[in-house]
């Protein structure tokens, strides 16, 4: 964990990117839950770090990566108009904002809640799409290896546009948390050279 927060807080300080989030995070192989940890930086390059869990869901989709960036984009556009940083260079928050007030937390929050439902019902309506194919004599049955599982591939890509109200209306069933291993973490130190 201290790895981690260290390489944000590298990625932060040497190449100047003000806004970090890594997904898919598993700290313990057999927890049930992936991680998002995010930070925004403060002026100093330092990060304020936050994570929220989200517990897994049992099954491969198709397209999440692409979905997370396009929401998180908008959404912290939206969380920054909110709280009036959208001239703000970087739309970095002022240093006193904490971790859990970051437009990138609030942003975050959403994003994984709507995710959240809209995966949900994917997995709903792949798991019918797959019962209508097997069974005795069903197309499953019949396939070949890699027509399977292109089936199955094509049933489990996420179903945004037909849960498009889930993104409209997020209702926040994710909070964020502090991500505390940080504030032990030996961050690194400024690569010679780099201000």
């Amino acid at each position: 964990m201290s790895d981690l927060a260290g390489a944000i807080a590298k990625i932060h300080r040497d190449h100047r990117i003000p806004h970090v989030i890594v997904t898919s995070v598993r700290f313990d192989p057999s927890s049930p839950a992936l991680s998002v940890i995010g930070s925004s930086s403060r002026t100093d390059s330092s990060p304020r770090l936050f994570k929220i869990d989200v517990p897994t869901i049992d099954c491969f989709f198709s397209g999440t990566g692409d979905m997370f960036a396009a929401l998180t984009v908008v959404r912290l556009r939206e969380a920054v108009f909110e709280v009036g940083l959208s001239t703000t260079k970087s739309w970095r928050s002022p240093d006193e904002v904490e971790a859990l007030d970051l437009p990138l937390a609030k942003a975050t929050e959403k994003v994984v809640s709507s995710m959240r439902v809209i995966l949900e019902k994917t997995k709903l309506a792949r798991d019918t799409e797959l019962a209508k194919m097997s069974g005795p004599q069903g197309a499953l049955e019949k396939d070949s290896e890699k027509r399977l599982h292109l089936r199955r591939t094509k049933a489990a890509e996420v179903r945004l546009v037909r849960n498009l109200e889930d993104l409209r209306k997020t209702d926040v069933r994710y909070q964020a948390q502090l991500f505390p291993e940080w504030k032990a973490a030996k961050l690194p130190q400024p690569t010679e050279g780099i201000a």
